[in-house]
């Protein structure tokens, strides 16, 4: 967003310092001063998106006009959000694609000056061991299997069924609601999303992954491979998989 009046990092060090600064800039945003930041963004405005700048400090501005962007733009429209879930999973929302345009950001950085593999993994280390904005804007540093447990309700919405206490980590798949409330409904349900494979990947079902399943085409995906988080989920009242969003697109 910005003209980029800071020095352009070109090494694996100067490239995690913009990074490390983006990253105080945003969470600054998203704790100390989240009055004034929530209060930027009014969802009367147009589409706006959080920026962190290398000096630690940050902006809630208009995305760029050229394209391509000079950067990697952060997502758009966070303020048309706002006013429309509570203030905790909103400011949760904005954390998660905060952490990604900052991985987009860095690994662009690293794509334009040519990082070979030992240098990307190196890089990647480095930020992994930072937590993630999410993490501590939601204070659960280093429990995501606990967030998928909570994020778990997106697709009860749609179904007449409640998923296994052992199974929480995986999203309620869309069925009819059940005729009765005998365990054999149970088993069968149990048996056909042990059964299940990924629509991306093509991998079983795993007891220990986020799935999620599509409201159109009925299909389950890992979370990982459509790019759904649980906690995006926790905010989709449709869910509709990238085959599916792309045909309606083509009518």
């Amino acid at each position: 967003m910005e003209a980029i009046p800071h020095p352009i990092p070109r090494t694996v060090e100067e490239v995690f310092s913009d990074f490390k600064g983006r990253r105080a800039g945003l969470i600054k945003a998203l704790t100390a001063d989240v009055e004034k930041f929530y209060q930027q963004c009014d969802p009367e405005k147009e589409n706006l998106s959080l920026f962190g700048l290398p000096n630690e400090t940050w902006e809630v501005n208009l995305p760029v006009e050229e394209v391509p962007p000079e950067l990697p733009e952060p997502v758009l429209g966070i303020n048309f959000a706002r006013d429309g879930m509570q203030e905790k999973d909103w400011l949760s929302l904005v954390a998660v694609h905060s952490d990604s345009w900052l991985l987009a950001v860095a690994f662009y950085f690293g794509a334009r000056f040519g990082f070979g593999k030992n240098e990307r993994k190196k890089l990647f280390q480095m930020i992994n061991d930072l937590p993630t904005i999410f993490e501590v804007v939601t204070g659960n540093a280093k429990q995501p299997k606990d967030l998928s447990a909570n994020h778990n309700s997106s697709k009860s919405k749609s179904s007449g069924k409640s998923r296994p206490a052992e199974s929480q980590t995986k999203a309620v798949k869309m069925s009819p609601p059940p005729k009765d409330d005998d365990d054999s409904g149970d088993e069968e349900e149990e048996d056909d999303e042990q059964g299940a494979t990924c629509g991306a990947c093509g991998d079983n079902y795993g007891t220990d992954e986020f799935w999620i399943c599509c409201d159109i085409c009925e299909k389950w995906f890992h979370g990982k491979c459509v790019k759904i988080t649980p906690a995006k989920a926790e905010h989709i009242k449709q869910y509709k998989c990238p085959s599916c969003s792309s045909k309606r697109a083509r009518v």
